[in-house]
């Protein structure tokens, strides 16, 4: 194939002008001898491209070049051939990567290609397992079903966010890896003193962000024995500022016994939140601060609703925010309210 044989002393400053020239051909790799360096090129050099050169030792010439091995850059390009082009950025926005297990979210239409992308997934993240998410979340300990798609089987994993280590099992506990950036705010949030309640702490993110850096006492509750087991795991591998009190069991029966004015509460449980809301605010003293969250379309339903359950007491609402998308036009929503 065509060839320019380039001396050695040029061959740097040659092969720039033929890249801004767009006449190297990139599916082949350079060769060099002694001497000189081969480049492979699309065609003859044009005179225009002669003239330019004016002054290098060049030869066009006919020689063997080996092909460049491609990569792939991406994980389109692991799907190749293999998923509709424009289904590869849905299936790609849908994963959760947890330490070394990827969670995927594959439409049903792609049931006979699942573990193609499964594979594909594994090798694109370079983690241990990929798992299918099989349905939603459901019951009250917050698990869903996963199919494992590709690599070990092994959903157990250490999460690391924001310098803190989250253990946890993918199939026997709910963690969203989604969550970082508001498990931070809050946490910047936090002074030094505060009593806080994180009334579903599930396996202890919140609470271990926030006791990483603040000298606090965090009550963590939590139904699921799973999660329960995985927050205390948690609690020894961190190096924390704060005190975390573990707690298993359901919040309502564990607020009425403990009986505490915290100083604030976290109510991270988005589709049952507003259940808990009177046990949440009869345990927050005047001036406490509530951190809800509820899925809506918009922010006047979760702030309404802390306003009438809270009633007499009078409100301040601080911040709301869409903390993540979760079907059109539905959204994680959070709300900030000081309550007197």
């Amino acid at each position: 194939m065509l060839g320019l044989k380039v001396s050695k002393n040029n061959a740097d400053e040659i092969r720039r002008i033929l890249l801004k020239k767009s006449l190297i051909d990139l599916e082949w790799k350079i060769k060099t001898s002694e001497n000189h360096v081969y480049i492979p090129i699309k065609e003859v050099p044009t005179d225009d491209i002669v003239a330019e050169l004016d002054g290098y030792e060049i030869e066009v010439v006919d020689t063997d070049f080996q092909i460049h091995k491609k990569h792939p850059k991406s994980f389109k390009d692991y799907l190749k051939n293999t998923v509709e082009t424009d289904k590869v950025d849905e299936i790609k926005n849908s994963f959760d990567i947890m330490g070394d297990v990827v969670v995927l979210e594959i439409p049903d239409e792609f049931e006979a290609e699942k573990f193609l992308i499964g594979n594909a997934a594994l090798k694109f993240t370079k983690r241990r397992s990929v798992y299918r998410k099989t349905s939603e979340i459901k019951g009250v300990i917050r698990t869903r079903e996963l199919e494992h798609l590709a690599g070990e089987d092994v959903s157990e994993t250490v999460h690391r966010e924001f310098g803190s280590r989250i253990m946890l099992d993918v199939k026997k506990v709910y963690f969203s890896p989604r969550l970082a950036t508001e498990r931070r705010r809050v946490a910047e949030q936090v002074k030094d003193g505060e009593l806080i309640i994180d009334m579903f702490a599930g396996v202890g993110p919140f609470p271990i962000t926030i006791a990483k850096d603040h000298a606090v006492k965090i009550y963590a509750i939590d139904i699921n024995p799973a999660a329960y087991h995985y927050m205390k795991r948690n609690i020894e591998i961190n190096k924390l500022k704060g005190e975390i009190i573990p707690i298993l069991g359901d919040v309502k029966d564990v607020l009425n016994d403990l009986n505490l004015s915290s100083d604030r509460i976290i109510m991270n449980l988005p589709g049952t939140a507003y259940e808990f809301l009177s046990t949440a605010i009869n345990s927050l003293k005047s001036g406490g601060i509530l951190h809800y969250y509820e899925f809506a379309s918009d922010y006047k339903v979760p702030v309404e609703r802390i306003i009438e359950t809270a009633k007499p007491r009078n409100i301040e609402i601080l911040n709301v925010r869409k903390v993540k998308s979760r079907s059109p036009g539905v959204w994680h929503m959070a709300v900030d309210a000081k309550i007197y």
